[in-house]
Formats: structure tokens, C-alpha cells, sequence
């Protein structure tokens, strides 16, 4: 699964744990240097309704903690709306409530798995064009720690040391000049050692996935 976090304004969040806002923004290019295309969750949002339930409402993309459930959930021109209502006599529901009320969470982070998608491999822009919608989540760092939990791609998506160096960020949980840094040095491996293409993209993803798994 992918994900992508956006910054987010909170419209209400009323005493009852009812908030609105944005899980995600269309045509809005983000750190990962990625943009989601208006309409790109038009197919999944009706498959959900299908079977009479949305996308799960979680906290920090953990799978094991739903704080609450989404209400709403729809696309319009600005991007994906969303109105949720949050779990208040659960810890971790009461604790969101309280820190949304702070403003001290002001991130929320969508979970999908790209269906298709096109890759500018001049610009290193990735444009989703249809993904399955899984769940949207409340996060602390929007575009930072978010991303690494749940983003798994798969090899075939390290195309070029640019792609290479997305992964190792979303999947591995890397900062952005951690992971120039490594593929710095591995492409430097690869010229001076003649290691092989394949070898090298094996690497990189055996060092996401290793750092994924020992995330707490």
C-alpha cells in the first residue's frame, strides 16, 4: 500500500468528535514529487459504497488502531473530501479529539494502492491516475514519518536512482538527504565494482523493506 499525507485544514470539530476536512488536494505536487490527478478515486469511492462501508478512519496508519469512522467521503474539485466522527470514549479517539481541538494535528494522510498511474522520468514526477482507496489517517508529521509505515512498492516501480531514492524514503523511512546520500554511494558502487542493475535495485528494496519491518 501507498500513501500520501497532505497538510489539511480542520473545518469543525464539534463536542461531539464530528470534523470535516481534505485527505487529500488534486494537482498538488508533493515532497515525494508525486500528484494525484482529479478523479483518481472515482471508481474505488463507488466500490466502497457497493458494499455499504468507507474507507477505515485510522490513527498514524496503524492498521491495529481505528480511532473512529468516516461519515462522508467524496470527491469534488478541490480533491477528497471527507467528514469523519471520532471514537470518544476509546484513548486513542479522546487523545485525536484533544489535539485536533489544539491544532496540534493538522496532517492527514490517505492510504491507497496505485491501479495506474504516469511517470515523468525527466521531471521524476509520478501522477496517480486511479487508485483503491483504504483507509485515511490523522497524522503528527504530514510529507515525514507517516509515509514510511505502510508504503511498500514494489521493485518493479525502481525504475532510476530517483525512484530508488522515493523508496528508501516512503518505504524505509529515510530523510530525503539520507537516501540521496545512499543511492549516492551505491551508484558510485555500481560504476567503480561493476555490480549489476538488478543487484543494485535488490539492494535498495532489501534495505526499505529491513528498515519497514524493525519500524515500531
Amino acid at each position: 500500500m501507498f500513501h500520501l499525507d497532505k497538510p489539511f485544514e480542520i473545518k469543525d470539530v464539534s463536542a461531539t468528535g464530528t470534523f470535516a476536512g481534505y485527505g487529500s488536494v488534486y494537482g498538488n505536487l508533493d515532497q515525494g514529487d508525486d500528484i494525484v490527478a482529479p478523479g483518481a478515486f472515482a471508481d474505488s469511492l463507488k466500490s466502497h459504497s457497493a458494499k455499504g462501508r468507507l474507507p477505515a478512519l485510522l490513527w498514524q496508519h496503524k492498521q491495529s488502531e481505528p480511532i473512529g469512522t468516516f461519515t462522508a467521503m467524496r470527491e469534488d474539485d478541490h480533491g477528497l473530501y471527507v467528514e469523519g466522527k471520532l471514537a470518544l470514549k476509546t484513548q486513542r479517539g479522546a487523545e485525536a479529539y484533544e489535539l485536533m481541538q489544539m491544532k496540534a494535528i493538522s496532517g492527514m494522510s490517505i492510504g491507497f494502492q496505485t491501479k495506474e498511474d504516469d511517470f515523468d522520468r525527466k521531471s521524476g514526477v509520478r501522477t496517480i491516475l486511479k487508485g483503491d482507496l483504504w483507509e485515511v489517517s490523522l497524522v503528527t508529521f504530514p510529507m515525514n514519518d507517516a509515509a514510511r509505515v505502510m508504503h511498500i512498492k514494489s521493485i518493479e516501480e525502481v525504475v532510476d536512482f530517483k525512484s530508488a531514492e522515493r523508496l528508501l524514503r516512503d518505504a524505509g523511512g529515510f530523510s530525503r538527504s539520507e537516501a540521496v546520500a545512499l543511492v549516492s554511494r551505491i551508484k558510485s558502487l555500481t560504476q567503480s565494482e561493476s555490480v549489476d542493475e538488478d543487484e543494485t535495485r535488490q539492494l535498495i528494496k532489501a534495505l526499505a523493506l529491513r528498515t519497514q519491518l524493525l519500524t515500531p
